[in-house]
């Protein structure tokens, strides 16, 4: 009983020294377990700090923008080399395109008068009107186009219409020998509408006046005509202005002119 007693005793002795022994290394393991979870914590803190600072400064931005940029670009290019352009919708595209750059400048027009055309004296001139014929070549046409003395219209809308006469006797008209001391001078804008079956011209606008001039005590004598109106003109209607006593205008393009432009549809 008492050797029982003695083996007991030693073998609690031997448990208690050995305890100690293995608490240093339940410790040790503790504390690398710690450390090692400090360390992950750490460099999550320092990744999360370089993403704000990143972010911040915008370069995450940009790098998404430059290659958002540059996917649909690779896309674009790829689908050309392969796309086939009888595709529909690369006929699509084209119409688009040439719809966008069509040219989107308002229709006008102003043309002086042939410096050429001379207007010889006859009763029709007397008694009469004549057409005046313009200068093209040192005119400006936009989207307009002119035949024959008229300024056609070639697009629908409301166009406003001007017309600048100047009538003068000088020196070089007194070889005619004509009687000026009661002249009727007038300027007449006409509009033609082509969308009719018979076509007659309607007058728009008319202007002048009765003048004595006295050419024994002046030696030049000059009267001018302006005018203007706003009008309706369809696809296709043409504008003219006739005058009397033609043989009288002044040929110098800034004292005899007639122009239009489109102010609306």
């Amino acid at each position: 009983m008492a050797a029982n007693d003695y083996r007991a005793y030693l073998r609690n002795h031997i448990d208690m020294e050995e305890a100690p022994a293995r608490a240093p290394q339940t410790g040790s393991t503790h504390r690398a377990l710690i450390f090692g979870t400090l360390t992950v914590m750490g460099l999550l803190q320092v990744a999360s700090s370089v993403a704000i600072l990143l972010h911040l400064t915008g370069y995450l931005r940009e790098v998404d923008l430059a290659s958002a940029q540059q996917s649909p670009n690779e896309e674009m290019h790829s689908e050309t080399l392969i796309a086939d352009p009888r595709d529909p919708r690369i006929l699509k595209e084209k119409k688009e395109r040439c719809r966008q750059k069509k040219d989107t400048r308002m229709p006008s027009a102003h043309l002086p008068i042939k410096a050429s055309t001379s207007f010889s004296i006859s009763m029709q001139d007397r008694n009469g009107l004549t057409m005046i014929h313009w200068d093209v070549d040192q005119g400006s046409l936009k989207k307009i186009a002119y035949q024959d003395g008229r300024i056609l219209v070639n697009e629908s809308g409301y166009y406003y219409v001007y017309a600048h006469t100047c009538f003068r006797y000088a020196e070089e008209h007194d070889s005619y020998k004509e009687d000026v001391s009661n002249l009727q001078l007038f300027q007449y804008i006409y509009h033609e509408s082509h969308t009719q079956s018979v076509i007659k011209p309607v007058i728009l606008t008319k202007s002048g006046g009765t003048l004595q001039w006295n050419i024994p005590n002046i030696e030049y004598n000059m009267y001018c005509v302006e005018q203007g109106r706003g009008v309706h003109l369809k696809k296709g209607d043409g504008i003219f202005v006739n005058v009397s006593n033609a043989w009288l205008l002044d040929p110098a393009a800034e004292g005899t002119y007639f122009g239009t432009f489109k102010i609306s549809d």
